[in-house]
Order: C-alpha cells, then structure tokens, then sequence
C-alpha cells in the first residue's frame, strides 16, 4: 500500500506503455492506491494469465519500471513486486479472477506448455473454447518449470498459475510430444480447429568438439537436472571442485549461481566479449558477482582437457580483443596469437545459446534458416491457414512477457478466423 500510494496517478501511465504483455500497471496500481485490492488483482489476472511469473520474472527496471522513471519520481515504483504480491494475496483469500465461461465446442490445440502456450490457452478458455495443451515433459510449465532455477520460482507458485487455468478448462496431456509437421497435421485432421504452436527452443547450442566429454553439460539438461531434483548426482560432481560456465547471458547467470549454491569451490563464468557486452541484465550480472562467481572476461573456449576416462578436466581458452562491430552490433572478439591457456574445471556447463529441438515444423508452415518459425508479428498467424506460432519458436530466446503477448495475440487471431 505504501509503494503504490507514492503512484503520481499518471493520467497517461507510461509504465503501461512499458509492459510489452499489456499487463497495465497503471490501471491496478491506481486501483490498489485506491483501497479496491480485488479490483487490483482482477486487471492483472485478465491481462496477462502468467500475471505472477511476470511479476517475479520480468526485467522490470528496463520496461514498465524504466518508463515510470521518466517522470520524475524520485525512484520508480516498484511494479514487480506489487504485481507479484497481488497475485500471491489473491491465492491467500482464495479470490478468482476469471469467471467460467459458457461453453463452446470448438476445440483448440496448444503445443508447449511454456509462457506462450498457456497465456494462448488462456484467452481462449477465457472464451469457453475447448483447449487442450500438449506438453512433451513430464509436467506443465515449459521453461519457466524446467529452465529457471527454484531459488528463483518456485514450483509451488507455478502451481498455483497453473490451476487458474485448470480452472477455466483448459487441459493438460503431458508426456505428449507432438512430432513436427506430421503431428500438428494429426491434431487437424482429428477434429482440432486450429494449433498454436509454443514448442519453445529445447536445443542447446554447442561448442565444436571431436565427441562428448563426461561432466560437460548443456544449459539445458544442467538446469532441468536441477528442476527434477537430480542434486545428488550433479552435488557430487560439484561439491568442492572447479566449475565452468561459458556465456554472458541471463542463463549463463543461473547455471553459475546454481553451481555455486551445489557447493562448487569456484565458479568461473568464461565469456569472449568484455562485461559491457554481456547479454545478461545489469542486475543480474551484480548478483552473480556478490555471490562470489568469477568473471573470466575476453577469454574464448577452444576445446577440452579430459583424463584417460575422457572426463573433462580443464577448458582450454584463448584470449581475446575486441575488434569492429559484427552483424550483432556488438565488437567482434580476435583472437590474440600465443595466448592459448587451460583452466582447471571438473564441470563445464555451455550456456551458449538455444536452438529448435530436431521436430520439423517445415513440412506444415515456412520456417526461416534456423528452424525459426515464420509468423506475424501482429496475429501470429504462419502460412498454414488453422497454425499460428509464438514465443521462442517464433523470436528465438526473447523475455516471458513478450511470449504471454505472443498468446493473446494467436487467441485474439484463431477466435477471429472461428467466425
């Protein structure tokens, strides 16, 4: 109440314009300031159904909480967390957001269960349509269950998100994986108007290397091992031993940390470009750092050490400087000749980037050169008249809140061509 009371009532909020999901903040922080909570909690759950992922995992000090910074305030509200506190108060007096809908017998298929298929399921529930969710895993959640470390989300609060939309309907068939073209067809052929496709990026780029080391991960498989609570088996490879982290983006930040909290006695986080280039966010970037990671700056990997049971011991490394720009904008890292050197590690996690997992989506819709699907930026509608695609599919690795609005977006699209 205090945070919201220090809201200047904007009268054309800015950090509505701020919310890439169309959660508006300025709307349910005015209601809050206004003593109408419920009211509060209800703009928040129908614009955006992943409300409180949002609000724990948003980078909000580059988006709503940056635009609220332009008016003067002293120090911007804190959006986030008053978001976040709606939704967690809303659980706690077991208030509901959304009313069930009446029925109707169009059904909808949803491919992936992570940020973009549900806020897709959703708004179409919302509605009274049919929709089934299929999830390749053994639960719900995409990459906000699977992909983000437990310090950071819990999955008793993904618990709850997901029962409001259990709630409204929608139904969830895990351990269901759709396989590219030929399955969404299926799914068409067997009576489902449209599909959403939100399979999310499970592919992990790789460095090049003649074979696998043992003890070197994917980002991928190293935090979905800690999300199924495999600690044991990645504890005992960590505790007390050297670990590698290669990238600089916000991942690369979770594996570091998350290697840390196993007890490793040094973490080194080893990126090619300097620390100003890192993808990760400011704040995340600090919070590494005061946990006590290494930062291991203009250093590019080249290979592996292993032992004579081809288990990784050492990352071999060359440094680098930073010469013009590349296709990215950022200064290119060079190689400096005569500068190869090896760091110990007995764990090395490649957080390196994402990629589409081998399902082929080619056959059913256009596809861009990195398996990418191609869709509107405005309806994400794709080249087959009933398929639409959001999120990562569509973007490549991009925020939760921009993949909540890829699902509304889709929803408002596939009730339209249902008329």
């Amino acid at each position: 109440m205090a945070e919201a009371d220090r809201c200047l009532l904007c009268h054309d909020p800015p950090c509505s314009r701020g919310c890439p999901a169309e959660t508006d903040p300025g709307t349910f922080i005015r209601k809050l300031r206004l003593r109408n909570v419920t009211g509060a909690i209800r703009t928040v759950k129908q614009n955006n159904a992943l409300g409180g992922a949002c609000g724990v995992l948003c980078p909000t000090a580059r988006l709503c909480e940056k635009e609220c910074s332009a008016t003067g305030i002293g120090r911007p509200i804190q959006i986030g967390r008053i978001q976040r506190f709606l939704i967690e108060h809303g659980w706690s007096i077991g208030f509901k957001a959304y009313e069930k809908p009446a029925p109707r017998p169009e059904k909808v298929a949803v491919v992936g269960s992570g940020p973009a298929g549900l806020s897709c399921a959703a708004e179409l529930a919302r509605e009274g349509l049919q929709v089934t969710v299929f999830e390749q895993r053994a639960e719900p959640g995409g990459v906000i269950r699977y992909g983000v470390p437990a310090y950071r989300f819990d999955k008793a609060f993904l618990k709850n998100e997901l029962q409001d939309l259990k709630d409204l309907g929608v139904k969830f068939k895990c351990n269901a994986r759709v396989e590219g073209a030929e399955g969404a067809q299926k799914l068409l052929a067997s009576g489902f108007r449209a599909v959403f496709l939100a399979p999310g990026l499970w592919g992990a780029e790789r460095l090049p290397a003649k074979g696998r080391a043992k003890g070197v991960y994917t980002s991928v498989d190293f935090l979905a091992g800690l999300r199924e609570e495999r600690f044991e088996e990645l504890g005992r490879q960590v505790k007390g031993k050297a670990v590698a982290v290669i990238g600089g983006g916000s991942v690369a930040m979770d594996c570091a940390e998350s290697a840390l909290k196993l007890g490793a006695r040094d973490v080194y986080l080893v990126y090619r470009r300097s620390y100003a280039q890192m993808p990760a966010e400011a704040d995340e970037r600090q919070a590494a750092q005061a946990l006590g990671v290494h930062f291991l700056l203009l250093n590019q990997p080249t290979g592996y050490l292993t032992d004579g049971s081809g288990r990784v011991k050492g990352l071999r490394l060359v440094r680098t400087r930073l010469g013009e720009p590349d296709a990215s904008g950022r200064r290119k890292p060079v190689e400096i000749k005569g500068s190869a050197w090896t760091l110990e590690a007995a764990l090395v996690v490649e957080a390196i980037g994402n990629r589409p997992d081998p399902a082929d989506w080619a056959g059913l819709v256009k596809t861009d050169g990195r398996g990418l699907v191609l869709a509107g930026a405005r309806n994400r509608k794709t080249s087959s008249r009933q398929v639409f695609a959001g999120g990562d599919i569509v973007r490549g690795p991009a925020l939760v809140v921009e993949a909540v609005q890829d699902g509304k977006l889709a929803a408002r699209a596939i009730l339209e061509s249902l008329k």
